[in-house]
């Protein structure tokens, strides 16, 4: 019968109090609450592995990560597929598939795991099938025959003077260059200097697997 007594007086203390004290008491009242809840859901509730195994994964993981930045991005530039990769993705598969769950909640975990597992050997296999992907070559025998074909059809324009007839034959010249240009720059994802960078690797290098 005392409890909805003591709601009442907590409710009139909370108004006798001036804004900035009440404006603290609910801050550290609300933020204890939700981070003593996120510590004991993380603790009791929510499925983890086992530190070692765990560790061991994260190294291999990290391995590869580098390998990617420092190995496999530079011979994509030069149009080579690399192979380095399949070693740390075999290391990886093989310490995630030797690993036994002991409880439900690892047993959770360990299959969100080997779901994530196989979307990355899927990633990998499309970026390196990128690797040389481009435009049918069929393409380009009807860009470039295309592009001078234009360009001659463009010298029957008459024009009497032959300073404006130059530079409007230029002009169009210079145009229909850039867009190859931008063409052959984007036609090779993986290729050249306007290659796809590695930033989104180093980033999670750099920020998730540094000790």
């Amino acid at each position: 019968m005392r409890n909805p007594e003591v709601r009442i007086q907590v409710i009139d203390f909370l108004f006798t109090l001036p804004l900035w004290a009440l404006a603290i008491v609910l801050n550290v009242w609300l933020m204890g609450f939700s981070l003593a809840s996120l510590w004991c859901l993380r603790r009791w509730i929510l499925p983890r592995y086992p530190q070692r195994e765990r560790d061991a994964l994260q190294d291999v993981l990290r391995g590869y990560t580098s390998q990617i930045i420092n190995e496999a991005w530079p011979e994509q530039r030069q149009g080579r597929i690399p192979h380095t990769g399949v070693e740390w993705l075999d290391r990886f598969q093989a310490q995630l598939f030797v690993f036994e769950p002991a409880s439900e909640s690892q047993k959770i975990l360990h299959a969100q795991t080997l779901a994530a597992y196989s979307h990355m050997v899927e990633a990998r296999r499309l970026r390196l099938d990128a690797v040389n992907s481009g435009l049918p070559g069929v393409m380009w025998f009807v860009l470039l025959p295309g592009a001078m074909g234009c360009l001659l059809f463009s010298l029957f324009f008459p024009i009497e003077e032959p300073r404006f007839q130059a530079v409007l034959v230029a002009g169009v010249a210079g145009f229909v260059a850039m867009v190859l240009f931008v063409i052959v720059s984007l036609d090779r994802p993986f290729r050249g200097a306007m290659a796809i960078p590695a930033d989104s690797y180093a980033l999670i290098h750099d920020q998730l697997m540094k000790r």
